[in-house]
């Protein structure tokens, strides 16, 4: 890669080789017909999981498991931690998707470890590394599966939740990974919050600004919420495409159509006025048992992905769509069926963090770049339930959630850096 500011990382070229064997063993486990699945409470992700545990044994650290069977990584000195820091990330990914999103995040934590280990260093605070199941979308419909489970914040609705393969209820295979379902569906809490003292998540950047400002890592100040719909389905009626005129039509794609298109009128009159605001709908069709080329379809269902940084533009947003909703169904003689929204606050991180990862990046000569993150994380669950959290990002081009995630060592071992030294340097916290 040509024209790229990169400054050497503070590990040693053998914890480079290291890492990059282990994304490449894993990447290699978890192939798929382009790039990796790892799909969410599958063996595939359990036997990810069972692979970092393997690494993690070997290099002398201790694992345990939550109540949610997310695997936690620390020093044999802080297994039995009061109080520490959490470190880490999701090992599942999307389907055919790339092999750092989430990944990147656990194996960061984890060489920060080994490296502590062999050089007999000791945190200013304990650390532990976590590495979270099910944190996609993708596999189920919600997201941040494995944290909002440690806080109790699986509601029926989300266990309920069909996986886009069996069809079988994300409860289901949550039990099939060991998982006692009892707490998690009264909505207990499967951990104690208190203990921790902050968490921190390295996470490839999902977008590109790092890429075009020529930087290989960045400090995130906050994480963007949404508000989803797995499907919302538009009904029309059916026809003959050659013999109903445009007067009798009841055409569900032309009124989607027509909903999006005020939608996105929405959505630049928000950005015009300086707000934050993405929209997406990734997953669009009509009925393939029925739909035809000289058919007028009776129906036709989409996604909707709303973000914003603002819960007051959610919110405008949320009332804006059943507005619109209600004039197409009038103009166009249709009707729109909503399924339960799914919805995550936006979320801030500490600014305690944030100053101690500037602090961090300026000791080690990078740039003090602080920047949103526009894609949701698990640490949005963190932020938003009282515990301190705060993001490295790392450079990363082609965007993610696709075979061509292009993350390179070295962006990682800069993102690593900062974080050991953010772990290390005891700024009075501790």
């Amino acid at each position: 890669m040509s024209n790229r500011t990169t400054i050497p990382s503070s590990f040693a070229q053998k914890d480079c080789d290291r890492v990059a064997g282990l994304f490449a063993q894993i990447a290699t486990r978890t192939a798929d017909t382009q790039g990796v699945s790892r799909p969410a409470y599958s063996e595939i992700e359990t036997e990810t999981i069972n692979f970092l545990i393997d690494f993690a044994r070997k290099n002398g650290l201790e694992v345990e498991f939550d109540a949610a069977a997310n695997a936690l990584f620390s020093l044999p000195e802080d297994r039995d931690a009061e109080k520490y820091v959490l470190v880490g990330s999701h090992a599942d990914s999307v389907p055919n998707g790339g092999n750092f999103d989430g990944l990147a995040g656990i194996l960061a934590g984890l060489i920060c470890l080994v490296r502590a280990r062999e050089e007999g260093r000791k945190f200013a605070r304990p650390v532990k590394v976590i590495a979270l199941r099910g944190e996609e979308s993708a596999w189920y419909g919600p997201c941040y599966i494995g944290s909002k489970a440690l806080f109790g914040l699986l509601g029926a609705n989300e266990l309920g939740a069909l996986h886009k393969g069996d069809q079988r209820p994300l409860s289901a295979h949550m039990a099939d990974s060991g998982i006692d379902m009892k707490p998690v569906k009264a909505g207990q809490k499967l951990f104690d919050p208190s203990r921790l003292l902050a968490y921190v998540e390295v996470h490839i950047e999902q977008g590109p600004l790092l890429v075009n400002k020529d930087l290989p890592v960045a400090n995130v100040s906050g994480i963007r919420g949404n508000i989803r719909h797995k499907a919302i389905t538009c009904i029309g009626e059916a026809g003959h495409s050659g013999a109903v005129p445009r007067a009798y039509r009841r055409d569900p794609v032309l009124a989607m159509a027509d909903l999006f298109t005020r939608l996105d009128d929405d959505w630049d009159t928000i950005l015009q006025k300086g707000d934050d605001l993405v929209l997406t709908s990734g997953v669009v069709g009509t009925d393939p048992q029925k739909h035809a080329i000289a058919r007028i379809p009776d129906s036709i269902s989409f996604s909707l992905d709303v973000r914003s940084q603002d819960v007051e533009t959610l919110d405008s947003m949320r009332d804006l769509l059943r507005a619109h909703m209600r004039i197409v169904e009038r103009n166009r003689k249709i009707r729109f069926e909503m399924d339960d929204e799914l919805s995550v606050a936006p979320a801030l991180c500490d600014a305690d963090i944030v100053a101690g990862i500037s602090a961090a990046m300026r000791r080690l000569g990078y740039e003090d770049y602080v920047m949103p993150s526009g894609a949701g994380h698990d640490a949005a669950v963190f932020a938003n339930n009282g515990v301190p959290t705060g993001m490295i990002f790392i450079r990363n081009r082609n965007g993610s959630h696709n075979p061509h995630e292009a993350m390179e060592m070295d962006d990682f071992m800069a993102a690593s850096s900062v974080l050991y030294d953010y772990l290390t340097f005891d700024d009075g916290a501790a």
